[in-house]
């Protein structure tokens, strides 16, 4: 169906503008008339398709702050329509506004505001979604987008400490690649060109170093595509359903970094089933959302179990204390928050408790992992230079006269 992009003005006589899809332009027209609109301009628009490409781009920061900003407009008694189309005009994001512009539109149409954001899975993940309808069943929009907007900072939060810790390593690995790549393929052969002329035969380890050297100069696309294939095969086989399942066992088991996935998890875990649980989500639905949202196929197959053992009437710490993956102190205060009638809270409790375990996690990790590269980056560019150098502390026994 034709979409067509319209400036109108309402009753009070503010100027609004939005999309609408409609047969032709007459009922697009006959549609906002409907609405007490009065029509100044409408052609027709391509900024949908647009919208829909952008989607899969909004950034987390942009959705933290679009949902704190509703939030605030919400509580304020700003009535939906008018905030959303204030947060559309001042928004800076362009992948965000087309978003917006399209909610507010079928907003504007009468539908539900969960069934509008349901239409971008990409940017309105099923949560997001579910505690939206949950805040509107309830009558508790504005509270539920406060308790959406505090997880979404708490997860962003929590995002940005482990790529921050991450980064230092990723750095200096890239650089000592980056310097091994220089001395293999300029400096290496400077020095194999005057070793040459020394006319007798060079140490094992500077005769290894060169040959490594000419056919890393000789073959070099030929091995840079094979690299890249290899990474692009990685990547492609880990998106299948399989590879996942392995790739998500092996991330939990890494000597150093398999705790601290866990631990990242777990901490997922239990803030995404206390945000849903405050939000009155039914346990089942909760249960598979918090699946669905855990970041790793092992946590997600244990939690469809536990939501099976639940069906057949188990209790959620029963439920939970059936799969190693749940650790002991997790299960026990689920047992205690479901003997107070307390589980959102245990569990918010337990999800700051494993952030702080992360962060202190990772500074030891970032500690540790700073001597080991130095110790890295000197092993391997120590051993190419001394390689390169051990003709001449033999120069005596290299040289002809």
């Amino acid at each position: 169906m034709p979409v067509f992009n319209y400036q109108a003005r309402d009753a009070s006589g503010k100027m609004v503008s939005g999309q609408i899809e409609a047969a032709d332009q007459g009922s697009a027209a006959a549609q906002l008339i409907g609405r007490s609109l009065m029509v100044v301009q409408m052609n027709t628009g391509a900024a949908r398709k647009h919208a829909k490409r952008s989607q899969g781009n909004v950034k987390q920061q942009d959705l933290v702050v679009f949902t704190r900003q509703l939030a605030t407009m919400m509580d304020a008694g700003l009535p939906l329509v008018q905030a959303m189309n204030a947060l559309e005009e001042q928004t800076d994001s362009l992948a965000l506004k087309p978003v917006l512009r399209e909610v507010t539109t079928k907003l504007e149409s009468g539908e539900a505001f969960s069934v509008c954001l349901a239409c971008h899975p990409k940017v309105f993940v099923k949560l997001y979604v579910k505690m939206v309808e949950a805040g509107e069943t309830g009558g508790l929009l504005a509270e539920i987008l406060d308790r959406l907007a505090c997880y979404l900072e708490a997860s962003a939060r929590l995002k940005k400490k482990v790529k921050s810790a991450m980064m230092y390593p990723t750095i200096v690995c890239c650089i000592a690649i980056c310097i091994c790549l220089f001395l293999m393929m300029k400096v290496i052969p400077i020095f194999g060109d005057i070793f040459k002329d020394f006319g007798a035969a060079l140490p094992v380890p500077t005769q290894i170093l060169i040959r490594i050297s000419d056919m890393l100069r000789a073959y070099f696309l030929i091995f840079a595509g094979i690299v890249g294939a290899i990474v692009w095969g990685f990547f492609k086989i880990i998106k299948t359903h399989h590879g996942a399942i392995i790739w998500d066992r092996a991330k939990l088991k890494f000597p150093l970094f398999g705790k601290l996935v866990h631990k990242i998890c777990i901490s997922r875990f239990a803030r995404t089933f206390a945000a849903l649980l405050r939000a009155g989500v039914p346990i089942l639905d909760t249960l598979r959302i918090v699946g669905q949202t855990s970041g790793n196929t092992q946590v997600e197959f244990a939690i469809e179990k536990t939501a099976s053992s639940i069906e057949r009437g188990d209790n959620l710490a029963t439920a939970l204390s059936q799969h190693p993956i749940f650790p002991p102190m997790l299960i026990r205060m689920i047992a205690a928050g479901e003997q107070t009638g307390k589980v959102d809270t245990m569990l918010e409790k337990l999800s700051d408790f494993y952030d702080e375990e992360i962060e202190a996690t990772l500074s030891g990790l970032t500690s540790l992992i700073e001597p080991l590269l130095i110790v890295f980056l000197g092993v391997v560019v120590g051993s190419i230079v001394i390689c390169m150098f051990l003709p001449i502390f033999k120069l005596n026994q290299a040289v002809q006269f």
